[in-house]
C-alpha cells in the first residue's frame, strides 16, 4: 500500500485508524502509544520547560489526510485543529487532484532575511558604500555564531542595503542578512547573527543600530504548487463540471479584486498550512504573518491563488506563497507530538516540508471554493459541524454517530438539541426490553364525512393515520401493567382485579377474550397520535393489543376476528360505536363505510396523498357521552335527525368521488357544509369553531371537525398553502401535523 491510499480512511474508529497506520508501516508500536495517550506533552518534564507559568496542557485533535500526491510522491498529512470540515476538505481534493496527476511543487531557496536597522546616519548613500566594501567581513562575523550550519552549506550568503528617509529628513539606512538555515526554522540563527554583527556595522559606518532581528516574510523562500483537475471529475455531467470551473475562477477573480473577500479566501488557505505547520512543530504565527504580507506586496490585499481555465479545458490552479519551515531544532524536538507529525510525514527535508504545505493549502482552497460554487460551505460543513456539537455537549461514545445523524436531520445543530436526542436515545436504551418483545400495531383514521350519521348506518368517508400506535407486550412476574408516556397513562393492577377505567378494561376484556386470565403481562404502548382528540387512538390500542397477543402467543386470528374483537373494545370505550374506527385501525385503508356493509367493497383508491391538515385542540373528546347525546337529541326529532343524516350520507358518497379524482374545489365545499350539519347537531364546540374559521381565514377551502365532536380535532383541505393554514394555527396555540407527512397506506 502506498502512503496516500487508505481507502475508507474516515469510516474507521480511532483505533482501528491508529493500527492501520502501524500494519502499513507509518507507525511503530512507540508512536501508537503516543496517540493513544492522548497528550503527547507530560506536564511537568516537557509543557513546563517550553514556556513560562505552565499550569496544564491544552488538547487539539490530531488527524491524518491521505490521498496527498506531491511532485510523484505520496504523502499522508498530519494536521493538527479544532475547525469542522478541513480534514475532509482536504482528503476530498487531494483524492480528486491525485487523479489528474497530483500537485506539482517547486521552491527557491530557504533564505531568511535578519533586519539591522542603522540610525543617526549622516550621509546614506556613503554609509551603505562602506558596508557594501566589508561585505565579506561582516559575512564571516555572521558565519562565525554558527559555524557548523556553515559546514553544512548553509549560513549567512549575502545582505541588502537600503534607505528610508523619516518625517525628521533624516535617514536610516537597513540591511537585510541573507541566511540559508537549511533545515532549521532558522529564527533564532538569524537573530543572533544580526546581533553578532550590530557592533561591527557601528563601526564600519559610524550609525547606531537599534532593531536586529528576523523578518516574517520570507519571500527569499518562495514555494510554488500548481494542479490540473480534470474537468470530468467536477460534476455529474459536462454541463455542471463546465459551470463548477467557471465559477470556482470568478469566485478566485472576486478575492483579487477585493481585499474583503480575500481575507476569507485565503484564511481558508492557511486553515490547510497552519494545521500542518502545529503537527510539525513549526511557528504558525510567522507563517501567517509572512504569507499575509506577501499578498499585500502590491499594495492591496489580493488572493494567494490563481484559478484559470487551461488549455484543453481543465481547471488549473496556482499557489505562490513565502514558506520557511524547519524539521530540526530544539523547540522542535522539545515536543513528542510534533516528532510524531515529523514521522507520519515521511519529509526529508525542510524544503520538502514546504513544498508538501504548499500543495495542502491549494487543495485547501480548491475544496473550499467548489463548495461555495455549487453546494454552498454550510453543506459541506453541516455534518463536521454536527461531530463538533455533539462532542461540545460530551455525548457517549456509544450515542455519538446517531446523536450527528438526528442533528444533522433536525437541521438544528445546537449543543441544546445534541443533549435532547442524546436523552431521547438513553430513554429508549432503557426501554430496550421492550424491544424484544412482541409488537402489534393499528391505525389511526381522520374522518372526512359521516360523524354521527354512520351511527345511524349511514355512510362514512374515512381515511387512515397509519401505524398510529403500537404495543410492546411481554409477560410479567407481578401484576397488569400498562404504560403509555405519549399518553401520559401509567396504570398497574391485580391480575383478579378489574383494573381503572378506560384502556386497562380493554386490556381486561381482550384477555378475558382469548383466554389468558390470571397471567401478568407488562404492556407498553407508543402512540404518534393523541388520546381523545376523534382520531382512533382507542381503536387503533385495541388492534395494536391483540394483535401483540397473537405474536406472542403465536395466534392465527384474520383481521376479521382482529376487527370484530376491535368493535368489542370500541363498545367498552364508547358505548355506540360505529364500527368505523375499529374498521380503520384494522385493515388501514381509505374506505366508504356503513354498518350495513361491513365489508371492504367500499375500499377507496387514492392517486397522490391528499393536502389535508389536521389540528387538535387539546381538549380531549368524550366519544362515548357525545355519541350518547346525540342518541337523545335523535329520539326526540328523528325526522330532522334522518334528514340531516341523509344530507351527509350523500356528501360521503360525492366526497369519495370528488376524492378519487382530487376535485379538491367540490370536496372543499362539502366540507363546509358538513362542518355546519355537525354543528347543528350541536357536537361542534366555540373551540372549534374558532379552529374552522382560523383555517378558512387562513386559506382553507374547507375545514371541519373531524370525529365524535366535543373537542378534540378539526381537519383542513389545503391544496397549496398548507404552510400558512398550520402556521395561523400554530400561533393560536393548536398542534398540526399533515396527512402528507404521515406514511402512506399500501394500495393507495
Amino acid at each position: 500500500m502506498t502512503r496516500s491510499l487508505l481507502s475508507g480512511f474516515y469510516k474507521l474508529s480511532v483505533e482501528q485508524r491508529i493500527e492501520l497506520l502501524i500494519s502499513n508501516g507509518f507507525l511503530v508500536e512507540e508512536d501508537a502509544n503516543t496517540l493513544r495517550d492522548g497528550s503527547p506533552l507530560l506536564l511537568r518534564n516537557v509543557a513546563d520547560k517550553m514556556v513560562e507559568n505552565v499550569v496544564g496542557v491544552f488538547g487539539l485533535p490530531f488527524a491524518i489526510a491521505p490521498n496527498l500526491v506531491v511532485n510523484g510522491r505520496d504523502y499522508l498529512v498530519p494536521m493538527v485543529l479544532e475547525e469542522p470540515s478541513v480534514v475532509a476538505g482536504l482528503s476530498s481534493a487531494a483524492k480528486l487532484v491525485q487523479a489528474s496527476g497530483g500537485f506539482q511543487v517547486t521552491s527557491t531557496t530557504s533564505i531568511m532575511i535578519g533586519q539591522v536597522q542603522i540610525m543617526n546616519i549622516a550621509a546614506a548613500d556613503e554609509a551603505m558604500q562602506m558596508l557594501q566594501e566589508s561585505k565579506d567581513e561582516i559575512l564571516k562575523i555572521a558565519n562565525e555564531e554558527h559555524l557548523r550550519l556553515k559546514k553544512r552549506g548553509g549560513g549567512a550568503k549575502d545582505f541588502e542595503l537600503f534607505k528610508y528617509q523619516q518625517p525628521d529628513k533624516s535617514w536610516m539606512v537597513i540591511m537585510h542578512l541573507l541566511v540559508d538555515t537549511k533545515d532549521a526554522m532558522g529564527a533564532n540563527i538569524v537573530n543572533s547573527m544580526c546581533e553578532r554583527i550590530a557592533s561591527h556595522i557601528e563601526t564600519i559606518c559610524g550609525g547606531e543600530v537599534l532593531l536586529r532581528i528576523l523578518s516574517n516574510l520570507v519571500d527569499k523562500a518562495l514555494v510554488s504548487a500548481t494542479a490540473n483537475i480534470r474537468l470530468c471529475t467536477l460534476g455529474p455531467d459536462e454541463c455542471s463540471s463546465v459551470a463548477v470551473r467557471d465559477n470556482i475562477v470568478l469566485a478566485n477573480d472576486f478575492a483579487n479584486i477585493d481585499p474583503h473577500r480575500a481575507a476569507t479566501h485565503n484564511k481558508g488557505i492557511m486553515n490547510g498550512i497552519d494545521a500542518v505547520a502545529i503537527a510539525t512543530g513549526n511557528d504558525w504565527r510567522a507563517i501567517e504573518a509572512g504569507i499575509h504580507a506577501f499578498a499585500a506586496k502590491d499594495g492591496i490585499y489580493r488572493s494567494l491563488t490563481r484559478w484559470f481555465v487551461a488549455e484543453n479545458g481543465d481547471l488549473a490552479g496556482q499557489l505562490t506563497i513565502p514558506l520557511k519551515v524547519g524539521i530540526v531544532g530544539g523547540s522542535l524536538r522539545a515536543n513528542p507530538g510534533a516528532v510524531l507529525g515529523l514521522k507520519i510525514t515521511g519529509v526529508k527535508s525542510a524544503i520538502e516540508l514546504a513544498e508538501l504545505m504548499a500543495a495542502v493549502g491549494l487543495a485547501q482552497n480548491f475544496s473550499a471554493l467548489r463548495a461555495l460554487v455549487s453546494t454552498g460551505i454550510q453543506h459541506g460543513h453541516m455534518g463536521l459541524h454536527a461531530r463538533s456539537v455533539a462532542a461540545s455537549a460530551n455525548v457517549s461514545s456509544q450515542d455519538f454517530d446517531e446523536v450527528v445523524q438526528q442533528l444533522i436531520k433536525s437541521g438544528e445543530i445546537k449543543s441544546r438539541k445534541a443533549t435532547e436526542i442524546a436523552e431521547q436515545i438513553s430513554c429508549k436504551r432503557k426501554e430496550r426490553k421492550y424491544l424484544d418483545c412482541w409488537q402489534g400495531k393499528g391505525h389511526g383514521k381522520v374522518i372526512l364525512f359521516g360523524e354521527h350519521a354512520a351511527v345511524y348506518d349511514r355512510h362514512a368517508l374515512a381515511l387512515p393515520l397509519k401505524d398510529a400506535v403500537a404495543v410492546q407486550l411481554s409477560e410479567g412476574s407481578g401484576g397488569m401493567t400498562l404504560t403509555i408516556p405519549d399518553w401520559k397513562i401509567d396504570n398497574t393492577w391485580g391480575t383478579c382485579e378489574t383494573g381503572p377505567e378506560g384502556l386497562s378494561e380493554v386490556v381486561n376484556f381482550v384477555i378475558k377474550e382469548l383466554g389468558l386470565t390470571g397471567r401478568a403481562f407488562d404492556i407498553r404502548a407508543s402512540a404518534k397520535i393523541p388520546l381523545g382528540m376523534g382520531l382512533g387512538s382507542s381503536a387503533a390500542f385495541s388492534v395494536a393489543l391483540i394483535r401483540a397477543f397473537n405474536m406472542l402467543f403465536g395466534g392465527k386470528d384474520s383481521d376479521e376476528e382482529i376487527n370484530r374483537m376491535a368493535f368489542k373494545c370500541e363498545e367498552i370505550t364508547h358505548g355506540y360505536p360505529s364500527g368505523i374506527d375499529n374498521n380503520l385501525a384494522t385493515f388501514g385503508k381509505p374506505i366508504l363505510y356503513s354498518k350495513l356493509d361491513k365489508t371492504q367493497g367500499g375500499e377507496i383508491k387514492l392517486e397522490q396523498c391528499l393536502p389535508i391538515l389536521v389540528a387538535h385542540s387539546g381538549s380531549q373528546s368524550d366519544t362515548k357521552k357525545m355519541v350518547e347525546a346525540v342518541r337523545y337529541r335523535y329520539k326526540n326529532n328523528e325526522p330532522l335527525y334522518n334528514t340531516i343524516f341523509d344530507e351527509i350520507d350523500k356528501m360521503a358518497a360525492s366526497g369519495a368521488s370528488a376524492l378519487c379524482k382530487a376535485h379538491y374545489d367540490y370536496l372543499g365545499s362539502l366540507m363546509n357544509v358538513c362542518h355546519g350539519f355537525l354543528n347543528a347537531i350541536e357536537v361542534s364546540t366555540p373551540e372549534l369553531e374558532r379552529m374552522v374559521r382560523i383555517a378558512r381565514e387562513a386559506g382553507a377551502i374547507g375545514a371541519k371537525l373531524t370525529g365524535a365532536g366535543g373537542g378534540g380535532s378539526i381537519i383542513a383541505l389545503c391544496p397549496d398553502n398548507m404552510l400558512a393554514v398550520s402556521r395561523a394555527l400554530e400561533a393560536s396555540g393548536y398542534n398540526t401535523f399533515s396527512m402528507e407527512q404521515r406514511p402512506r397506506p399500501k394500495g393507495i
